[in-house]
């Protein structure tokens, strides 16, 4: 076991990032990624793409995204509490990463109507999500256990807009 995964976060650490009000704020920053929503919604052009056909219906995207925004929440607050993005930079850099990849996929696919770039970005974006998770790992396994389903959901939606992109490629990038 490494030194900084055998690192116990103390019951009477004084620390701010042990508090509430972190893990609310962290949870917050995460869920802030749902603001491309607001900026690039579904469309006419949208509706007017032949789907998938393992496509799930469009009620659904909300309450898992918002779901996966609260464990990335939460896998941010776990690492920063142990103060490992003092000690270790480059997750700091990968969570940033992921966060800037995430709200981009909006703006390719809804905002700019180009499945073609959006799908190039996606699999860019699973590959952070991987690093960032190996990286948190190091610090708290629980947070990189909390990854998880977001890795798994990316990767669909990756798939996703792979079949969005291949059924409409002859009237879209």
């Amino acid at each position: 076991m490494s030194e900084v995964q055998a690192t116990n976060v103390s019951e009477n650490d004084p620390s701010p990032a042990r508090s509430g009000l972190w893990l609310a704020g962290c949870i917050l920053l995460s869920l802030a990624g749902a603001t491309a929503g607001l900026f690039w919604r579904v469309d006419s052009w949208y509706m007017g793409l032949v789907r998938p056909s393992f496509a799930p219906p469009n009620w659904l995207f909300g309450p898992v995204w918002t779901t996966l925004y609260v464990l990335i929440g939460v896998s941010l607050w776990r690492v920063l509490r142990r103060g490992a993005l003092r000690r270790d930079p480059a997750a700091g850099l990968l969570f940033g990463l992921h966060w800037i990849l995430n709200f981009l996929w909006s703006y390719l696919f809804f905002g700019i109507h180009r499945p073609d770039l959006a799908l190039a970005e996606i699999l860019a974006l699973d590959v952070v999500i991987l690093l960032l998770a190996r990286r948190f790992h190091r610090h708290d396994r629980a947070a990189a256990w909390l990854l998880l389903p977001y890795g798994l959901w990316v990767s669909f939606a990756a798939l996703l807009n792979g079949g969005f992109w291949w059924l409409n490629r002859a009237t879209v990038g």
